[in-house]
Formats: C-alpha cells, sequence, structure tokens
C-alpha cells in the first residue's frame, strides 16, 4: 500500500524504478530502500534464520538487525532497509552467512 494523498504531506513525484529480484525484472519506485520496495510488491521473506532456517522480513527498517540482509549487485550482507533503490540493481536472496570477495 502507498499513500499518494495526504491532508497536510506532499509527495515528490515518485518515477518507476527498473530492478532485478533473484533474476526476474521488477519495478519499485523512487526514494524507497530496496526492502520497501520488495514489500511493496507483496515479497515478505527478505532472508532466513541461519541456525533456523526461519524466515526473515522487513522488522527494524533503521539497520540494527540483519533480517534484511541480501546480495546486491554481487555484495553480501547488504542491510537493504536502508540502501536506497537505483535503477537497474540486482538483488538476490542470501541463502547463507556472505562470504568475503575481492574486487577485481
Amino acid at each position: 500500500m502507498r499513500i499518494k494523498n495526504h491532508p497536510i504531506l506532499e509527495f515528490k513525484k515518485q518515477s518507476t524504478i527498473n530492478f532485478t529480484f533473484d533474476g526476474k525484472s521488477v519495478e519499485g519506485v523512487s526514494g524507497d530502500t530496496i526492502a520497501s520496495a520488495l514489500h511493496n510488491l507483496g515479497i515478505r521473506k527478505l532472508s532466513h534464520s541461519i541456525k533456523d532456517k526461519r524466515a526473515r522480513g522487513f522488522y527494524c527498517a533503521i539497520g540494527n538487525c540483519a533480517s534484511c540482509n541480501m546480495i546486491v549487485d554481487g555484495v553480501p550482507n547488504v542491510r537493504t532497509c536502508v540502501v536506497l533503490l537505483e535503477e537497474g540493481m540486482a538483488v538476490e536472496t542470501q541463502e547463507n552467512k556472505g562470504v568475503l570477495y575481492e574486487r577485481t
């Protein structure tokens, strides 16, 4: 659900942003974080607990917990609740602990 009209607040004009989630093309809105865009698309499971494999979703929205950790453009452990959505981003579900990688 997205609030479009409000009696007191004014909202900036929003544009559509194309990105991929687990290899599928999806759309978000400018100004959204990755996690809020996914939530708006009906995607509630962002990760799962490593020990118990229980689903984790959009929880704190301030980057304190690790419930929204995902792989973004090949970078693991990105806290998607505080990273703004950008055109062409590749967002993937992170199945395990993130691994270190070497930038080339």
